[in-house]
């Protein structure tokens, strides 16, 4: 089968967007709401295994600050956080805080040149996906996606396959025509239970993630062309790869 569609992560693997971009926003949205919480560098990234920054905030509480989900406006509370951090991360990707991984771009154009499809398969938020795609290739790059799935769009997010389900019945696609890029372990469980051949490039909160049932794993798409994932993609229906294996 052909590849018709590449189907993008987005935080790790379009920027790396987690330690200078959501945690500080984050932050600064705990402080403006009084709250105690600081989230450093190694904090945060044990805490990416969680995906959604609603839930993430949630476990947490669970652990660290019972005490706050006790309250009986805890879920609303934890909304108008995520809320807050959304507008300030969106803010310092306007202000260029945050830029595009080497080879990003001129992959989407090559895929736009030739034809294939394109579409997004993330956990954050619709606005700040939007805020790093205008920032970082246009102001109508949104509009390039034929699917944009987001947020909340599923109830169940990474490593659940949902989102990716979601992305290629939109699509009118099978899954094993498409070709999902991720940066995580968690992303890349999500994509293969989906029935998505997967590339991952690793960012560096994913550098000592399982890469197990990756297509190939590389540093970044910056030696990667479109004729290159083609290639991939055509070894797992050839039969060249009985199943997706990592490649390092």
């Amino acid at each position: 089968m052909a590849l018709q569609a590449l189907v993008l992560d987005v935080d790790g693997t379009l920027a790396d967007t987690e330690r200078d971009g959501h945690r500080p926003a984050f932050n600064a949205a705990f402080a403006h709401a009084g709250l105690p919480w600081h989230w450093d560098v190694a904090v945060y990234g044990g805490l990416l295994g969680v995906t959604g920054g609603k839930e993430r905030i949630r476990h947490f509480c669970e652990r660290h600050d019972p005490g706050f989900l006790a309250r009986p406006d805890a879920d609303e509370a934890i909304a108008a956080l995520h809320a807050d951090k959304t507008r300030r991360y969106v803010a310092f990707v306007a202000e260029g805080r945050i830029r595009l991984r080497p080879g990003v771009a001129r992959l989407v154009d090559e895929a736009r040149a030739t034809g294939l499809r394109l579409a997004i398969a993330s956990t954050t938020s619709p606005d700040a996906v939007t805020a790093l795609l205008q920032a970082g290739l246009g102001p109508d790059a949104p509009d390039w996606f034929d699917v944009i799935g987001a947020g909340d769009v599923v109830p169940r997010k990474k490593p659940a396959p949902d989102i990716y389900t979601w992305v290629t019945e939109r699509l009118d696609l099978p899954p094993e025509e498409c070709l999902a890029i991720e940066d995580s372990s968690v992303g890349l469980h999500a994509a293969v239970t989906a029935g998505l051949p997967t590339v991952v490039t690793r960012s560096p909160y994913t550098v000592g993630d399982d890469t197990t049932g990756a297509l190939a794993v590389l540093p970044d798409l910056s030696g990667v062309t479109l004729a290159d994932l083609h290639d991939l993609h055509r070894t797992v229906h050839l039969g060249t790869r009985t199943r997706p294996g990592p490649t390092h």
